[in-house]
């Protein structure tokens, strides 16, 4: 089964056919920048444009920056808080004429991870970690998604854990890598406390910078960098859609 999965990201939408079986990208991905402000209009027409160039006539999933709950959206990451309170499937099924999926981003990417990724056929808890802007979290149980976690707003060290170990500190605010990694150790180890996870999967844009920090994340969990890395949101849209449209 081949889905069109598209990933609203804080600087771009990106999309691209994923053939659902394999997590394989089928086709090259297309990237539009994000419109500002990145309100529910013209991201929904975007992401129709990134459909129609695409000329595809089929389901679509798509990962949102959101606490998505039955197609509503909840919160607002990286995009205007207008879209709180909107129900973005029923609008997207509207503009497009599609069946559409819609599922909050990291929650897309540890779905990726868990089908056919880092974190394949590993059992009990594991959670996926985007850093970026923020930080975003896929929990997995035994394979099966644990949607909306929304880890990286916990309470750590007095302030929410994204602002103490975010990848922005690192590739807007300067922040020495190393220091930062420490950082980032701690707030996996808060996390190991309460949860006792198999296996940590390290994603965002800066996982390609990985290895370098590797040593200095100490955990008593195993720590892996993501295998989609930037594909993630695409890939996991598109099995998300892909499972709605099988149980349906």
């Amino acid at each position: 089964m081949i889905v069109y999965g598209i990933d609203v990201g804080g600087s771009g939408i990106k999309g691209a056919p994923v053939d659902v079986s394999t997590g394989t990208l089928i086709d090259e991905r297309r990237r539009i920048p994000t419109p500002r402000p990145a309100a529910p209009e013209p991201v929904i027409d975007t992401i129709a444009q990134l459909v129609e160039e695409a000329g595809w006539s089929g389901p679509v999933g798509v990962a949102l920056p959101a606490v998505v709950q039955d197609g509503m959206v909840r919160t607002a990451a990286n995009i205007d808080r207008s879209w709180i309170g909107v129900d973005a499937r029923s609008q997207l099924v509207e503009r497009l004429g599609l069946p559409v999926h819609v599922i909050n981003d990291a929650d897309a990417a540890g779905l990726a991870e868990a089908t056919f990724g880092a974190a394949q056929a590993v059992g009990g808890m594991v959670l996926v970690l985007t850093f970026g802007t923020g930080i975003g979290s896929g929990m997995v149980f035994d394979g099966t998604l644990v949607p909306n976690t929304e880890l990286g707003h916990v309470e750590f060290r007095g302030m929410e854990a994204e602002r103490y170990a975010a990848a922005r500190l690192v590739e807007e605010e300067d922040m020495n890598l190393e220091w930062w990694a420490s950082r980032v150790g701690e707030y996996l180890r808060y996390l190991e406390r309460i949860f006792w996870p198999r296996l940590f999967v390290f994603g965002g844009g800066i996982s390609k910078r990985f290895e370098t920090i590797a040593a200095i994340i100490e955990t008593s969990t195993p720590v892996v960098p993501a295998h989609f890395r930037n594909r993630a949101g695409i890939v996991g849209a598109a099995c998300a859609a892909a499972g709605e449209a099988t149980e349906a």
